[in-house]
């Protein structure tokens, strides 16, 4: 078998590899700096209770209205 048409600038050559390399890096590139940003805006927005005294657990089972007490 002979092959003399080795194209090693091909897709599936050395420019290919570049190309996936530089596709994967970009994409982990965006989804970073996208977390990064999700976390900010979250941070600056904690998490509160309404009820300072406890949280109100509502059943579908009970008519009644269960508090537990948060420590």
């Amino acid at each position: 078998m002979d092959n003399k048409s080795r194209n090693i600038f091909g897709i599936h050559g050395i420019s290919g590899m570049l190309i996936a390399t530089v596709l994967l890096i970009s994409i982990l590139v965006v989804l970073t700096i996208f977390g990064i940003k999700v976390q900010q805006s979250v941070a600056d927005k904690p998490y509160t209770l309404n009820e300072p005294n406890g949280v109100t657990m509502k059943s579908d089972m009970q008519t009644a209205n269960k508090v537990m007490q948060v420590k």
